[in-house]
């Protein structure tokens, strides 16, 4: 079994959410036009060609979980040194994501890569990039300020995958549903 770095576990807002992230993204962020608006949950993953093998594995662990509400209030950011950071939406509650991404890592145990991070898995949705420490302050002021606090329902995981170019973009390849009783 092997991961590729075209093939991810993500949860994807709903489309008719997505305008306000859009228009963050369209400015701070380079991979606007490769990834849609998302979560990371396993990254690299399977190839495409193992999806239906493992579609129904995920999918009993997602039958055995209830929708949930998640929360974008906040913008936060991971510093990666030299004055570089990434600028994201904090997604409440962290700690429900946290235990559907150690429930599924658990079917893909090699799959962890984001889980290697000096404070292992944080979810969050990447909205940019930004050098320079002024810079960051001043556009989070100012997205923070102008945010509306945007709520969905978590109900539903997604396998994406993009063509092995590295130009090319995700699109959905699999929906896995939770338990919508």
């Amino acid at each position: 079994m092997s991961k590729v770095y075209n093939s991810a576990v993500v949860i994807i807002p709903p489309q008719e959410k997505w305008d306000s992230i859009q228009e963050i993204r369209e400015t701070y962020d380079r991979g606007f036009n490769r990834w849609m608006p998302h979560i990371t949950l396993l990254y690299p993953f399977r190839p495409k060609t193992e999806y239906m093998n493992l579609e129904k594995e995920f999918s009993e662990i997602c039958r055995n979980l209830k929708p949930f509400e998640i929360n974008f209030k906040y913008f936060k950011f991971f510093s990666h040194g030299h004055q570089n950071f990434t600028l994201w939406l904090d997604p409440e509650p962290a700690d429900l994501i946290i235990n559907l991404q150690t429930e599924i890592l658990k079917l893909v145990p090699d799959c962890n890569d984001v889980n290697k991070f000096k404070k292992g898995f944080k979810p969050h949705l990447s909205v940019g990039q930004i050098k320079g420490k002024q810079n960051l302050t001043d556009s989070i002021s100012k997205l923070q300020k102008n945010w509306i606090e945007l709520t969905f329902l978590l109900d539903k995981i997604y396998f994406i995958s993009r063509e092995n170019i590295k130009t090319a973009q995700f699109e959905i390849a699999k929906q896995i549903q939770f338990n919508t009783e």
